[in-house]
């Protein structure tokens, strides 16, 4: 179970360091991990209800958090029979702002607060605050949250694990259903129904192919114009997708082959699977992002495909499919236990061919740990 008490405490404790009068968290991976309040699947477009603006915590130290949400999200969103804290709903026609007001005179900050925001948070909730108490002092949220957020306990890494096996069952599932002529929308469509079926509460972003061969004309800027165009042989055909379980993303890549595969895909393969392992074993408690980077990139280079690995080796992962810090050149982040950071090597060449693999590994005083670790070979679609 989520520590949210010890969560809180550690915040307050920060907040009193930082000199940080009132944080306020609007809904967010942060508000999650604060508060246990979860977030819905994406929209594309907007969906608001009146005074949204409002919603979120509002956390001060020494005493428990105050949570506003307007009436429809808390009617149909959120289960608040779990919340340790003073919940006062907006409803249709109340006024959000005299909300806001109640709430800041309650808390007692005096005329020129430090208050850290949520990144993200609406611009109609910073300047409602600023209208509110307009000599106060903003800074954002991340700069308390990110070294909490950064090492995840035994628990959070359980949760990745069993998102990442909900992610490699819909990856098993859909390996079943590949067939020569398919397009990237059958196989977008097919991985996001594994997804739910296994388990997952939606996907942890986009599910993307990068399908390339010397008769298919994926280049990356032309990825909606190639989604119905048959995948036929000979292709290689690169995942790139994950799990949400329990409010932690997962991300996980693998490459197939549809047709019988040259010398040089089978090399520019297992040099991506060498790299890959050369980067788990360099996530070493001690080391630095970039070291690891470093070590994964170098296989690859010698091998010959240095120009083709095209990005940086990983991200770290939790609440958020990105988080800080990352495994790439010029990060000197010192890598400590609990760590959890993708590894995701790759040699991508339009109209020849791509392969990649991708991994959430724990960092670990003896070297990184794979939560997933399955599908290792080449699979081949005769």
């Amino acid at each position: 179970m989520p520590k949210y008490a010890e969560r809180l405490r550690a915040i307050q404790e920060k907040m009193l360091e930082k000199g940080v009068d009132l944080l306020f968290l609007s809904r967010s991976a942060n508000l999650h991990y604060m508060m246990g309040v979860p977030r819905d699947e994406p929209n594309f477009g907007n969906t608001i209800y009146p005074g949204e603006w409002v919603t979120g915590a509002w956390i001060v130290p020494g005493r428990s958090p105050i949570l506003t949400l307007p009436r429809m999200l808390a009617e149909f969103h959120l289960n608040l029979s779990t919340q340790d804290a003073d919940v006062r709903i907006l409803s249709d026609a109340d006024d959000p702002l005299a909300m806001a007001r109640d709430v800041l005179t309650g808390l007692g900050l005096g005329p020129t607060p430090h208050i850290a925001m949520e990144d993200r948070a609406w611009i109609e909730t910073l300047l409602n605050i600023q209208c509110l108490l307009p000599d106060a002092k903003f800074s954002p949220a991340s700069k308390l949250l990110d070294t909490l957020r950064r090492i995840k306990d035994e628990d959070e890494i359980a949760t990745l694990r069993q998102a990442g096996a909900i992610t490699e069952e819909a990856y098993r599932a859909t390996l079943a259903q590949l067939r020569h002529g398919m397009t990237t929308l059958d196989l977008v469509t097919e991985v996001n129904h594994q997804l739910k079926k296994a388990g997952a509460k939606t996907h942890s972003f986009v599910t993307s192919f990068y399908n390339m061969g010397p008769n298919f004309p994926f280049d990356f800027s032309n990825r909606e114009e190639t989604l119905l165009l048959p995948l036929e042989p000979p292709v290689s055909i690169s995942f790139d997708f994950g799990a949400v379980y329990d409010g932690y993303c997962y991300d996980y890549g693998r490459s197939v082959f549809f047709g019988e595969p040259d010398a040089a895909y089978r090399r520019a393969y297992e040099l991506v699977m060498a790299a890959q392992a050369a980067g788990i074993a360099a996530l070493q408690a001690g080391n630095t992002c970039e070291q690891a980077d470093a070590a994964a990139r170098s296989v690859i280079a010698e091998g010959g495909f240095g120009e083709a690995f095209r990005h940086r080796l990983g991200h770290g992962i939790g609440m958020d499919v990105h988080e800080p810090p990352f495994l790439t050149s010029g990060d000197d982040t010192i890598l400590e236990p609990g760590m959890c950071f993708t590894v995701e090597p790759s040699i991508f060449i339009p109209h020849r061919f791509g392969a990649r693999v991708e991994d959430v590994v724990v960092v670990r005083r003896g070297g990184g740990e794979p939560l997933t670790s399955g599908y290792q070979s080449l699979y081949v679609v005769d």
